[in-house]
């Protein structure tokens, strides 16, 4: 198993532990589960491109993870499909989702020349795609007894922050992006209802200003320090709470 840094707080997780990371074939995905997998878990790397996905868990491998690449595309009913097919014959069951998958389309495009078709292609990936993948995995993790699911967001959706600091959006007018996260949030608040009789707990992570191939790496935070934030929603204890909006300094309004 390899060596913990920056999360060494963290509890080892149960044996048998099955985590599945969307778009984990880089930045913050891959180090999220690289994380889980540091763990013990075993991790799922989701991946559109069979192989990136193949080549990002034997780098995991070689770190002594036992980690096994995933095709899914989570735009493709279908694929999304096969991927709860295989989970389900050959793990059982869930115990860990993470809907990391996400594409920025808007950023330099003024709020008012986004089109009707970017917002579709992007909420296609962001929001209809985190939907589809947690509907399908759902009766995977009703079979795991302490599933967790995570949701990647980005306070730049967050309703709450930015109408009280409304000069914090002037650097990011994404429409697209900003508004796909809002939904994502609603999608997160409403999971977390449905699914609190199940024992599944549901929360958001925020894992800032990251540097990664989805801002051409102009952020000021590190895949590896989101990772953590992800990953302790993930573990969660069963008293942990469900139904918020957390980053690495606390709890974000919706």
């Amino acid at each position: 198993m390899s060596q913990l840094t920056s999360n060494d707080d963290l509890k080892p997780l149960p044996r048998g532990t099955v985590a599945l990371v969307t778009g984990a074939n880089k930045g913050i995905g891959f180090q999220t589960a690289r994380t889980l997998g540091s763990l013990g878990a075993t991790v799922l790397v989701g991946a559109r491109d069979p192989e990136r996905g193949a080549t990002a868990a034997a780098a995991l491998g070689a770190e002594g993870i036992d980690a096994h690449a995933l095709r899914l595309d989570v735009t493709d009913q279908d694929s999304v499909k096969a991927a709860a097919d295989r989970i389900r014959q050959t793990f059982g069951k869930l115990d860990i989702l993470v809907n990391n998958a996400g594409v920025l389309l808007d950023h330099g495009i003024p709020v008012v020349e986004v089109t009707a078709d970017l917002l579709r292609d992007t909420y296609e990936t962001n929001v209809f795609g985190a939907a589809a993948v947690t509907s399908a995995m759902v009766p995977l993790l009703r079979l795991s007894g302490r599933a967790r699911i995570v949701n990647i967001s980005s306070s730049l959706g967050s309703l709450g922050v930015n109408s009280a600091e409304p000069e914090r959006l002037a650097p990011f007018q994404m429409l697209a992006y900003n508004s796909s996260k809002a939904a994502l949030n609603a999608l997160t608040l409403m999971y977390a209802h449905a699914l609190k009789t199940d024992g599944i707990k549901v929360n958001a992570a925020e894992p800032g200003y990251v540097a990664t191939d989805l801002n051409g790496h102009q952020g000021i935070g590190t895949a590896e320090e989101a990772a953590v934030t992800v990953a302790r929603l993930a573990v969660l204890d069963d008293d942990g709470p469900t139904a918020t909006f957390q980053s690495e300094t606390g709890h974000i309004p919706w």
